[in-house]
């Protein structure tokens, strides 16, 4: 077939089929900003559905005729940048009728045709002012829409389903007076159980069967590093890409020494510079696997040369990946809150002086403080965390501090400073 046929097919195909049932998320992409929309995160996350989202709520005054989707990770399509302008031939020859500035275009994953942003301007200068792009490389699409695009373009990220989301998807209909019923609470405790150590990639959310659950998250895993980062990159060395990123996941949450790995690999025979290695950390953090903690410090010159922690960008890879966290609640509960934190742009810090705070949090210009704890039943374990806390509350000249915990509920005062413990299902559901 014809490559101008492939595309009409695509065209049609889209207009012709029914919408998959479609659950709300939290984000809302604007159709009306004359701005090249780019949509990025993490594979899987629901890129694809937060476009339906957008052309469903389109399509209450548009004719779907004025809608083009395209997904260019369909294997129909295998093309060159220089052949995408028959995309447009393709859709005047089916509507001529139709002016090119009242289309809508929605293209999926167009950062595997390199050259596209070039394709896009073209749309977006000459064409239609409607364009939306999704991708899963942070990096790529970044240097293409600061270079080709910029000015033109705004960026939305998406994450796996944050908690609420993932209580709507469960089917749990979320009310403020459920945190006063015993029996509701109780629920919740459950349900962050099963996100605590699954996540949120929302096809994960809907499987119930909890092999299956790790099944499919190994293979996102896999595809993550074969397709997103062998493949694209040419690696040569896959197995010890592999074997780096295992390790990065068992160091979750504690400070990343990449000279450690090296190391490790040179003591087992593997010849490999820290400057690959460094190389992978950051295609790592460009698919969205990998989220950063720097640590805190008023030098900025100290936090960018500070040891970074890693985390991940959800919590089935735990689970799914290793056996290191199958009991370390702790770890899983602070993996949780960067995500939250990241997904809702914030700055994320850890602080380490004489004693250690887990997180600083920057939000609208303002320093919080932020300890986690699965439980403080253990005397000696609430005094560590307290005086972690304090430290950073004394550090950042601030009154009042939190502690999460997984179901503990208090208020206290210690030294002067005001420490709430709040449980981590209220703190996401307050978020």
């Amino acid at each position: 077939m014809k490559r101008k046929d492939i595309f009409k097919e695509l065209i049609v195909e889209f207009q012709e089929k029914k919408f998959p049932p479609i659950i709300e998320r939290d984000i809302t992409i604007p159709a009306d900003t004359e701005k090249i929309i780019s949509v990025i995160g993490v594979r899987r996350s629901g890129k694809t559905y937060i476009l339906f989202q957008t052309i469903k709520s389109l399509l209450k005054t548009l004719p779907i005729e004025k809608i083009v989707y395209i997904n260019f990770e369909d294997e129909r399509l295998d093309i060159k940048a220089e052949e995408l302008n028959l995309l447009l031939e393709a859709y005047k020859e089916l509507y001529p009728e139709i002016p090119l500035n009242e289309v809508f275009f929605f293209f999926d994953e167009i950062q595997n045709i390199e050259g596209w942003e070039k394709f896009i301007r073209r749309i977006y200068d000459n064409y239609s002012k409607n364009i939306f792009i999704t991708g899963s490389n942070s990096k790529l699409l970044s240097t293409e829409i600061a270079t080709s695009l910029r000015g033109r373009s705004i960026t939305y990220k998406v994450f796996p389903l944050n908690f609420k989301e993932f209580l709507k998807f469960k089917g749990f209909d979320f009310k403020e007076k459920y945190l006063y019923s015993l029996e509701k609470k109780t629920l919740l405790k459950n349900l962050l159980n099963e996100y605590m150590k699954f996540g949120g990639f929302p096809e994960v959310v809907k499987i119930e069967n909890k092999d299956l659950k790790i099944k499919i998250l190994q293979e996102y895993f896999d595809v993550m590093i074969y397709r997103d980062l062998i493949e694209r990159y040419q690696i040569k060395s896959p197995n010890i890409l592999k074997y780096f990123a295992k390790r990065l996941i068992e160091t979750v949450g504690k400070p990343l020494s990449i000279n450690n790995i090296h190391n490790e690999l040179k003591s087992q025979g593997y010849k490999v510079s820290k400057d690959t290695l460094y190389e992978f950390f950051d295609m790592l953090e460009a698919i969205f696997f990998v989220l950063i903690a720097k640590k805190f410090s008023k030098s900025v010159l100290k936090t960018e040369f500070s040891q970074k922690k890693a985390y991940l960008v959800d919590n089935g890879f735990l689970t799914a990946l290793t056996f290191s966290f199958l009991e370390n609640y702790g770890k899983l509960l602070e993996n949780i809150l960067v995500k939250e934190f990241v997904a809702k742009g914030y700055e994320v810090f850890y602080f380490k002086e004489k004693k250690e705070c887990d997180f600083i949090v920057i939000k609208d210009r303002d320093a919080i403080p932020i300890q986690v704890s699965y439980t403080l039943q253990d005397k000696k374990t609430k005094e560590r965390e307290i005086k972690g806390l304090l430290e950073a509350l004394n550090y950042l000249n601030k009154k009042e501090g939190i502690m999460l915990t997984y179901e503990e509920k208090d208020e206290i005062k210690v030294e002067n400073k005001n420490i709430r413990i709040i449980p981590m299902y209220e703190y996401l559901l307050n978020f």
